[in-house]
């Protein structure tokens, strides 16, 4: 049986300041999506559009806060309602932890719907270019979760190969590496499914569809073996509240993309004729 290694959350130390390993994860993130959204900006439907690195890197700024405003937000919604409701003030302590991939993604559409009119885009023709450049974000942030031993993974098999114990849990419980399921799942392999899929034209919002889709059920499954949250525990019919946030977006991409499908409108930027 394993043995979480206790990692140092402290990357590097210069003097008073102090570099943690998941700063360094969120740059490694965002270093991955310049890398891969711009290579998307290349591609020849996007080149035609007008797309351009520059483009690129304004939708970094404004995917960034929509992910920090998002994620807080939905954090302080969706799991603290109650006390963050009691103790509004302490939503801006982003300092002590707390945030909601779910909030994040809202927060996310909302900037990109904001960008989209601010540039005189379709908002899907926004979302479908940065889809396939998010996985690698979101697998480098689980890296980060596991270096840090936390979002552990609920009591596993002491046979299981792979099983780790987590001391931060207080217990000496064999448990599932969830974040590193996590990390294979709604980060690799969903990146490897959007990146093959968006290799060549699609219908306007078929790639966000794919996306949520995609996201949606690798969550939904890795959310059996996570830990729930000790103070909401299992809600109804035995599910955690992570799965009850992929529900809507798991049934929101397969019409999305059955709706982008039927309509089979080319992207927007390649003209009908082709």
């Amino acid at each position: 049986m394993l043995v979480h290694p206790q990692f140092n959350p402290v990357a590097l130390e210069l003097g008073p300041v102090q570099i943690h390993w998941y700063g360094l994860t969120y740059l490694v993130a965002f270093g991955l999506f310049l890398l891969l959204a711009a290579s998307r900006a290349r591609q020849p439907w996007y080149a035609h559009a007008g797309w351009t690195r520059r483009d690129v890197e304004d939708l970094l700024f404004w995917g960034v806060l929509g992910v920090v405003l998002g994620g807080r937000i939905g954090y302080a919604l969706f799991y603290k309602f109650d006390h963050y409701l009691a103790h509004p003030l302490e939503i801006l302590a982003v300092w002590k932890g707390g945030m909601s991939f779910h909030g994040g993604m809202l927060g996310v559409i909302l900037a990109m719907v904001g960008f989209a009119r601010l540039r005189g885009r379709s908002w899907l023709e926004v979302t479908d270019l940065i889809a396939p450049a998010v996985p690698t974000g979101l697998a480098s942030g689980r890296i980060g979760n596991f270096i840090n031993g936390e979002l552990w993974g609920r009591q596993a098999d002491a046979s299981l190969p792979w099983a780790m114990v987590f001391p931060q849990a207080g217990s000496d419980l064999p448990r599932h590496p969830s974040q590193l399921y996590q990390f294979a799942l709604e980060g690799l392999l969903l990146f490897v499914l959007l990146w093959l899929y968006a290799r060549r034209p699609r219908a306007l919002g078929q790639v966000s569809g794919l996306f949520l889709l995609g996201y949606g059920l690798f969550r939904f499954i890795a959310e059996y073996f996570r830990e729930p949250d000790a103070h909401l525990g299992l809600l109804a019919l035995g599910m955690s509240m992570g799965q009850w946030l992929c529900v809507p977006m798991i049934a929101g991409g397969a019409l999305l993309w059955a709706w982008a499908t039927r309509r089979g409108a080319p992207p927007a930027a390649l003209p009908a004729s082709r």
